[in-house]
């Protein structure tokens, strides 16, 4: 028996010819699963619309209402898009989450052909279903997981190399190759809460209220915007709670006098070294934000579609949300897909007046 009910639509279905099929069968259009199935002479298996399966030759393609019909008319079920099983996307986001699962609980980050046999796929296939709903590949998941172990055990753990180890580290060469990326500092001084690091700051005025700069060695690390500048030095001090903050000299504050031109006239441009701490999603996002020019705009869906996961809206929306540098990483060019401005985390008007001038400089 078919587990997979139709959903009664109002008005005619739009696959009423066998014409409006073959269009959704040569389209892969989800939206026909359950509406009707289709059987291949020469293999003799009936899918979905969807069946991600190399297009047969319109010759040997039938049309059948349900799974029954094509199964009495000689057909077996397609055991690649499983159209008498659950959908397709459905069975998609479980194997997705037992292999993240496997991740997360694996003492070592488990190889590409290890997950795929796991969830019953081949390495290609697995690799660019993960990779369509999470954003990120399984090795770039795989590492951002043992990268929040470690964070976790540097906090509990006996020694820097027992936390490495505990995390799913199997040598500490291969963590501490990466690990300033990871961290954005060393493991040790992580682990003392950011102890020694040094971070400078400056705070300036704008037509748009204060403006907080921050950066560590290795770059600009903050650009805060808003009404308060003892709050925005607050936050700065909550996100880097044990970090040596020293307030700029002279030749610091030209960087934000840079920022703060940019600002009121973002024809001058903004070309700042970063130094940019997020999860490996995060700053994939980050990057193409980066490409964005002044006085453009695009879609959150634009986006994910860019970085290679247009189902991952959601995930790239909290991206841009979670970002601490303010205009050299621009999240206030992202717009909803209706073109209506979104959250932004220093105020929407502050969004709006940042855009509306970039639009009147082109």
């Amino acid at each position: 028996m078919n587990t997979r009910p139709k959903t009664k639509k109002d008005g005619p279905s739009p696959y009423e010819t066998d014409d409006a099929k073959w269009q959704a069968v040569v389209e892969k259009d989800p939206s026909g699963d359950g509406e009707f199935y289709y059987s291949v002479k020469t293999t003799g298996v009936f899918c979905l619309p969807s069946c991600p399966a190399r297009p047969a030759l319109r010759k040997n393609v039938a049309f059948h209402n349900t799974p029954e019909d094509a199964e009495r008319a000689g057909f077996r079920a397609c055991k690649r898009c499983w159209p008498k099983g659950p959908k397709l996307t459905d069975t998609h986001a479980a194997a997705v989450a037992k292999a993240c699962y496997l991740i997360k609980t694996a003492d070592e980050a488990p190889s590409l052909d290890v997950l795929a046999k796991a969830v019953g796929m081949s390495p290609f296939y697995f690799h660019r279903v993960f990779k369509a709903l999470t954003g990120v590949t399984p090795k770039d998941y795989a590492t951002a997981r043992r990268s929040q172990r470690v964070r976790k055990e540097l906090s509990k753990s006996n020694t820097v190399t027992e936390a490495i180890y505990d995390a799913g580290f199997n040598s500490n060469g291969r963590f501490y190759a990466n690990s300033s990326q990871t961290l954005g500092m060393t493991p040790t001084i992580f682990r003392s809460g950011g102890t020694g690091t040094t971070i400078r700051f400056a705070v300036g005025e704008c037509s748009l209220g204060s403006v907080l700069v921050a950066s560590s060695e290795k770059g600009v690390c903050a650009i805060s915007l808003g009404d308060d500048p003892d709050a925005l030095v607050r936050d700065l001090q909550d996100q880097f709670p044990k970090a040596r903050l020293i307030g700029g000299d002279k030749k610091f504050e030209r960087m934000v006098a840079q920022v703060i031109g940019f600002i009121e006239a973002p024809k001058t441009g903004l070309d700042l070294p970063l130094d940019v701490r997020g999860t490996a999603f995060q700053q994939k996002v980050w990057r193409t934000l980066r490409e964005i020019p002044a006085g453009s705009t695009v879609s959150y869906t634009e986006i994910a579609e860019r970085i290679g996961a247009p189902k991952a809206v959601r995930a790239v929306a909290q991206a841009c949300a979670s970002n601490h540098i303010a205009v050299a990483i621009p999240c206030h060019r992202v717009l909803r897909h209706d073109g209506a401005l979104s959250g932004y985390r220093w105020g929407v008007q502050r969004k709006s007046a940042l855009l509306a001038r970039e639009a009147a400089a082109e």
